[in-house]
């Protein structure tokens, strides 16, 4: 089968304006209730504190997903990558870089406190562990919002 038949039949995806913003709305909602979820788990009962940190938690994730992918999907989507995988990749991707970058100082390039090689180490560690969930976490939320973003077009 030659190339032009290939991408002839391969699916092709497509997004519009409100769909978009209804993915991004998706997407704020569900990163405030994973936070929502670990205040909850940090031990917080009480009622307008869980309340706060939902929209708090679902305004600052709106914010980092259109900040920081938003553009990023741009460049994907105009590339004409558009399918489920390459969101939850990115998603997993955007995700891992902020969070071992928060964790390790900004991958060690500010100012670190005096450490031994054991505690940097186990500082890495973790990082990486931690970030690879909450990775998991992004990329569900990104495929959630793909799938109210995106439709097929034959």
């Amino acid at each position: 089968m030659n190339d032009h038949a290939m991408r002839a039949s391969a699916p092709h995806y497509d997004t519009t304006l409100d769909r978009a913003g209804l993915a991004l709305a998706l997407g704020g909602a569900l990163g405030g209730i994973v936070v929502l979820l670990l205040v909850f788990a940090a031990g917080q009962r009480e009622l307008a504190s869980l309340g706060a940190a939902w929209v708090l938690g679902t305004i600052f994730s709106a914010l980092g997903i259109a900040g920081a992918g938003g553009p990023l999907w741009l460049v994907l989507h105009l590339a004409g990558y558009r399918r489920a995988w390459h969101a939850a990749a990115l998603g997993a991707l955007i995700s891992l870089v902020l969070f071992v970058g928060a964790q390790t100082y900004g991958f060690g390039f500010l100012a670190v406190p005096a450490s031994d090689l054991r505690t940097t180490l186990f500082r890495w560690i973790s990082a990486l562990g931690t970030s690879a969930l909450l990775a998991i976490v992004a990329a569900g939320i990104a495929l959630a919002m793909w799938r109210v973003a995106y439709r097929r077009v034959m």
